[in-house]
């Protein structure tokens, strides 16, 4: 099959062929729908987020159940599913209590499938590893049976492909912040998918006003019709005094979506008091923020992260969907580039020049 591998650091992917072993227990093999062109992806190919390399990337994706390994139950071939990328194994701690999208088992199995073995070998018999257990750009991906979650019909996969990430890790973050009440002020810095999808989450917990953050002018116009109120170029204006300005004083709730030292300061900066700062996008890897530890007591901010919508994956899969087909979040809207996989270089392109929304691959089906 063909699959997009990343070599090392800093480097174009390599649309290659390589070869795939079946899947074993507690996995199935996925003949893959759409995938998701993703900032984190970027974060590795450009070596600011760590993955053992040779790896096909690729985690925000959806497909078909092609074949079943020994022992997997509830699905069934020909399944379309949204695939997961964190599979939980139910027994470590962090699954044990109750947070399983922050798996250890997961985590400490890196690159590997669950049971610590590779799945993927390029044609010179070096074994390539897979993001997130499920490298979906690639035509085909054996993945943790855990990792599925069957799709009614009439979802479309490139639909599918995104809830898998950018939709569930945006509207989730907002709708699982602590504490969020209807009427709440809300600033959302970075306005790619991710930052899209919080705004959405915002208006879905009828949020009294949302207030966009950005560096580009195109970016900003394009948050209006996912429910932004307010627009605040911060390449202009000081995005910190431009909030309080609109808001006499600091919002309730930012989230960083963007993910970086100076992103995370001004959105805790631009707290009113006792104000909750979310952070939801990755840093790249090392990087420290400067916070203002005594403004941060004496006006009992908090500040805290949320990793894939600060729930159950699963679960979360399950409201994105109802939303969706309730037409009280816009998936489809967000998609405005297509591309095949051998166009996958030409995607993070755009995604390079801040482009507007998500771009997909599609796979023949």
């Amino acid at each position: 099959m063909k699959a997009a591998v990343l070599y090392g650091a800093n480097q174009p992917l390599q649309v290659v062929e390589i070869d795939y072993d079946p899947p074993k227990r507690g996995e199935v093999l996925i003949k893959m729908g759409a995938a998701g062109i993703c900032a984190s992806d970027h974060h590795v190919i450009h070596g600011t987020g760590s993955l053992l390399l040779p790896a096909v990337l690729g985690h925000e994706g959806a497909g078909t159940v092609e074949a079943l390994g020994e022992g997997v139950s509830g699905l069934r071939e020909g399944d379309r599913c949204i695939l997961s990328f964190v599979s939980d194994c139910g027994y470590c701690k962090s699954c044990r209590d109750g947070f399983p999208n922050l798996c250890d088992t997961f985590r400490n199995a890196g690159t590997k499938q669950m049971d610590g073995t590779f799945r993927f070998r390029d044609r010179e018999g070096n074994d390539v590893g897979q993001m997130s257990k499920i490298s979906v750009f690639a035509e085909k991906s054996v993945v943790p049976a855990q990792a599925c979650y069957p799709i009614p019909a009439n979802v479309k996969m490139e639909v599918a492909a995104l809830i898998g990430c950018c939709v569930t890790t945006g509207v989730g973050a907002v709708i699982n912040a602590p504490g969020i009440k209807a009427g709440a002020t809300v600033a959302v810095f970075g306005c790619g998918g991710v930052g899209l999808n919080v705004i959405q989450g915002a208006r879905l917990v009828n949020a009294a006003r949302v207030i966009a953050v950005d560096l580009f002018d195109h970016k900003l116009e394009f948050t209006k019709r996912f429910g932004a109120t307010d627009l605040v170029n911060a390449s202009k204006t000081d995005p910190v005094q431009a909030i309080k300005d609109l808001t006499g004083g600091g919002v309730d709730y930012s989230f960083d979506a963007y993910g970086s030292a100076a992103t995370i300061s001004q959105a805790v900066d631009s707290l009113r008091k006792t104000g909750t700062a979310v952070m939801i996008g990755l840093a790249p890897a090392g990087e420290r923020a400067g916070i203002d530890m005594v403004d941060l007591v004496r006006n009992q901010k908090t500040l805290v992260g949320s990793y894939y919508g600060s729930g159950s994956p699963h679960e979360l899969f399950g409201k994105m969907i109802d939303f969706h087909q309730r037409g009280v979040i816009d998936v489809a809207g967000l998609i405005q580039r297509h591309y095949s996989l051998s166009q996958i270089n030409e995607g993070f392109g755009a995604l390079e020049n801040h482009e507007n929304g998500r771009g997909v691959i599609t796979f023949p089906q």
